[in-house]
């Protein structure tokens, strides 16, 4: 069923031929056991495996945070960058990496996708015993708010991985536990929360669509699971283990057994499948997007902010449309909901082309909330700080 057994790694990044490659998974070989294969980019469309980025057999290049050098890993082992048992992969849109574990190792590792350079960042926080399936790390995602979240098959441990300064830390939020109305569909039993893979809304969160195809909603703040229900439309034997969000706002699901991949509406939880007829062997997906991510129901599509990555701490607010008079508001929030900046916007005759500093923002993702003179909203955009 892939990840809560011996799980295979597989890296898929998606978008189609002409799109921004923003879509991952972690592969696996054509074998009845977990074998990791390579990391690569996926059509999150339709469903096909794109560049192969890093493989199990190309030479890894490791460099330690807390050594601040190269180091050597027994390959011998389970705990090493391109062991065999993998499941968890997220992508960090701030510097474009990818972030992974092995599933019998606490170790993480950052893949840059271009150098091929990997960074070990060794985790004591992680509780990872080899022979306890249930606390081996098998789900990953991106957070809303910039950080990077993975979870134990249990439950037991949550993690948030941050990045500051160049340096990635670990902190364990603490053990999910069973919303009281799950009855028999426990998020935290074998058969029915285990495995799979997780993924992010616009509220940070969590979805995760377990290997048996139960979906459960994670609301961090309690740290309870409640069941959501299980996925219609898709085979009976069908194991779910890799999901992540396409720029359409639908949930892609990939299987480690070698299957096609299908696109579910996460508010109906039905299925359909991707028209590509590729089979690839998946155990994780990742990618940028976000399930209901938010952008206002007013918004008009002639008024925009860019770019939404932003590492020079400047974006543009650009308007076309002679309905817009007047002076505009813009506001930028964090996470947490705190106005953290306001900037005054004049609109002349329809138009406007402007550029605002974000002055001190550190990293980190942020809202950015345009209004007209009478309150009314007319855009609001999620825009990621890099350093």
């Amino acid at each position: 069923m892939k990840k809560h057994l011996f799980p295979l790694f597989l890296l898929v990044f998606g978008a189609n031929a002409q799109a921004q490659q923003d879509f991952f998974a972690i592969a696996g070989k054509d074998t009845s056991g977990i074998v990791f294969s390579d990391f690569r980019v996926m059509d999150a469309a339709s469903g096909a495996s794109g560049e192969k980025i890093f493989s199990a057999d190309a030479s890894a290049r490791v460099f330690s945070q807390e050594r601040k050098g190269a180091v050597s890993e027994d390959k011998n082992s389970y705990n090493h960058s391109q062991a065999v048992t993998m499941a968890a992969l997220a992508y960090d849109p701030s510097n474009n990496n990818l972030v992974y574990m092995p599933m019998f190792s606490s170790n993480i590792y950052i893949l840059n996708p271009k150098t091929k350079e990997i960074t070990l960042v060794e985790n004591m926080v992680a509780r990872v015993t080899s022979c306890d399936i249930s606390s081996h790390i098998t789900r990953m995602a991106t957070g809303y708010d910039g950080n990077i979240y993975a979870m134990n098959n249990a439950g037991t441990q949550l993690l948030q991985i941050s990045r500051k300064g160049g340096q990635y830390t670990v902190s364990d939020l603490g053990i999910v536990k069973d919303d009281v109305s799950n009855g028999k569909n426990s998020f935290t039993a074998i058969e029915t929360g285990f495995g799979g893979d997780m993924i992010a809304d616009a509220e940070n969160n969590f979805y995760v669509f377990s290997a048996s195809g139960n979906v459960f909603k994670i609301i961090a703040k309690e740290l309870k699971a409640k069941f959501v229900g299980k996925i219609s439309g898709i085979p009976d034997n069908y194991s779910v283990n890799g999901s992540a969000v396409n720029a359409q706002g639908k949930v892609v699901i990939a299987s480690a057994k070698g299957d096609g991949l299908y696109e579910v509406d996460l508010s109906t939880l039905q299925a359909k499948p991707l028209p590509g007829q590729e089979k690839p062997h998946i155990y994780d997906l990742a990618s940028k997007y976000f399930a209901n991510d938010r952008t206002s129901a007013n918004a008009l599509a002639n008024i925009d902010i860019y770019p939404t990555r932003v590492d020079e701490h400047f974006i543009n607010v650009s308007v076309n449309d002679k309905a817009v008079k007047g002076n505009l508001k813009l506001n930028v929030f964090d996470m947490a909901g705190k106005n953290i900046l306001k900037e005054s916007l004049q609109v002349k005759d329809g138009s406007l082309n402007q550029q605002v500093y974000l002055k001190s923002l550190i990293t980190g993702a942020y809202i950015v909330n345009v209004t007209n003179e009478s309150g009314k909203i007319l855009l609001n955009k999620k825009i990621l700080v890099t350093e």
